[in-house]
This record gives structure tokens, C-alpha cells and sequence, in this order.
């Protein structure tokens, strides 16, 4: 694995994007990785090593996130730049066809990529999210953003709290519990611990958790790439009706349900990246 950065511009000027490399920088195959809305890169560090040999796999911090840069203007994060950033890390890369792997917010921006005219997707997977995604998910998730603490002491505190709002991952050991915490935490100039993405994100959710559902079904009815939905089976987020319309609506989709799992499957053990695994190669 390597790391690398490239320069992306915004509304106010430019910001970093730092991404991770993994496999053969040459191979034609290339799998990218897009993490949910406070995650970052190193989610997919375990699904990146298990493709490796077969894929070139690339895994950014979307901005405002992990190593990536923060925004000056918190208005400014927005899928319009998301995707502007993808496009950009993909010319800079130079490669124009793609495998996406997106959870959550990365499979809104893999579905919204995948949407457009002449789309580098060639492949989306999704992992527990759909085009219609509940105000009540919404509402959870904007709860914890804008009550989690601004610093911790220790990394111990950080872990515990991680625990306890990504409980919906699943049933992780401690090794990984761990290792999700040493990539979602930064020490602070004053020896204290903040987590990896700009707290001024959840401004970006305070308006939409007030009106309501939110309805991408016309972004996906324009989609027409292979589509595999990874789904937890307790998710809040992605619903089975909401998989069964997917389906009937884009009959070249695949869904796969994991039992005690919620939002979202941590893609973390052999039963999720197998899926993963067997449907690229099939």
C-alpha cells in the first residue's frame, strides 16, 4: 500500500485529497472506495489487501475527512464537489473505467457517478444505502454528529465511543474495534484526541433532517452498470421494500442481506468480502 495526494479545486481555492494505492499501479482493473459520511479510507483497508492481488484499489478521503483537508466554508461540502473531486482523482490517476465501492454516502456518490452520461462506472456496489433513504436514519445520524464530544483524552475514550455509535457495524472483535479507533482519531496539538473529519459536516444534514424522506429514484431509474447492494439486515437506513423496488426497477441488480448487522456491514470479515470478491469475479 501506498499514499498519495493531489490537489482539487473548490469554491474558495483548492484543497488536498489524500488517497491510499493498493495492488498493481498498472493493472487495468481498478476498484475505488468511497467510505460513509465521518468515516474514512482505511475502512477498506482490509477489503483493499483481500483484492489486491487481482485490482488496482484506490480508497481517497473524501474532503473534510480522515487526511484529507477541511473546507473553509462548511457549505461547501456537497455531492456537486464529491464528485468533482472523484472526476478529478481519476484524471490524475488516469484511469476513465472503474469498479466503485461506496458505503453510504460513497454509494450515493457511486449511484449519482454511475447516473451520468458516458459514467467511468462500469461496476457499483453499494453498500447499505438506496434511493430512498428515511428521514428517520437521517435525524439518528445528524443526532450523534452534532452531539459527539469536540476531544478526548485517550484513544480508550475515543474506542468507547466509537462503540457505541457504530454498534450497527456488527459483531467486530476487539482488534478491529481498535484498529477502526487508531484510523478515526487525530492527536491535537494539545495532546488531546479529535475524531477524523470537520465537526462543521453536520451542518451539511441540519437542513435536510428537517423536511423530509430523501428521493434519489429518478438518479437511480437513469443507472445501468451491474449493481450489487450489500445490505444489513437491521439496517434504519436502507429498507427490504426499498431493495425490492431497486431490483424491479434495474433488473441487473444483485442484493445480499447480513444477518446482525446494521447500518452499515463493516466489510471487515471473510462472509462480506467474499460477496465482494465472488460478484467482481463473476
Amino acid at each position: 500500500m501506498t499514499t498519495h495526494h493531489l490537489t482539487c479545486k473548490d469554491p474558495q481555492g483548492y484543497h488536498k485529497i489524500v488517497y491510499s494505492q493498493w495492488g498493481d499501479p498498472t493493472h487495468g482493473e481498478v476498484v475505488v472506495c468511497l467510505h460513509a459520511l465521518t468515516r474514512n479510507r482505511h475502512d477498506f483497508d482490509k477489503l483493499a489487501t483481500e483484492l489486491a492481488s487481482d485490482y488496482r484499489v484506490i480508497c481517497p478521503d473524501i474532503v473534510g475527512r480522515g487526511e484529507s483537508d477541511w473546507l473553509a466554508v462548511p457549505e461547501d461540502y456537497s455531492y456537486a464537489l464529491y464528485i468533482a473531486d472523484i472526476l478529478a482523482l481519476l484524471e490524475f490517476i488516469k484511469v476513465d473505467k472503474i469498479t466503485l465501492v461506496g458505503t453510504s454516502l460513497g454509494g450515493i456518490i457511486g449511484m449519482m457517478l454511475a447516473a451520468r452520461p458516458h459514467s467511468p462506472i462500469q461496476r457499483l456496489v453499494i453498500n447499505d444505502v438506496g434511493p430512498l433513504i428515511p428521514k428517520e436514519a437521517l435525524r439518528r445520524i445528524a443526532f450523534y454528529l452534532m452531539k459527539a464530544p469536540p476531544h478526548f483524552t485517550t484513544l480508550n475514550e475515543v474506542e468507547k465511543y466509537l462503540r457505541s455509535i457504530y454498534a450497527s457495524f456488527g459483531p467486530l472483535t476487539d482488534a478491529q474495534w481498535q484498529y477502526l479507533t487508531q484510523h478515526s482519531a487525530q492527536l491535537t496539538e494539545e495532546g488531546n484526541y479529535r475524531l477524523a473529519y470537520d465537526p462543521m459536516i453536520a451542518k451539511t444534514l441540519q437542513q435536510v433532517v428537517l423536511l423530509k424522506d430523501v428521493d434519489l429514484w429518478s438518479i437511480w431509474n437513469t443507472i445501468s452498470c451491474p449493481v450489487l447492494v450489500l445490505h444489513g439486515e437491521q439496517s434504519d437506513l436502507l429498507k427490504t421494500e426499498t431493495i425490492e423496488q431497486m431490483q424491479a426497477t434495474h433488473p441487473n441488480t444483485q442484493a445480499v442481506t447480513f444477518a446482525g448487522v446494521g447500518h452499515a456491514p463493516a466489510l471487515q470479515d471473510e462472509q462480506q468480502i467474499g460477496v465482494v470478491k465472488e460478484w467482481l469475479k463473476a
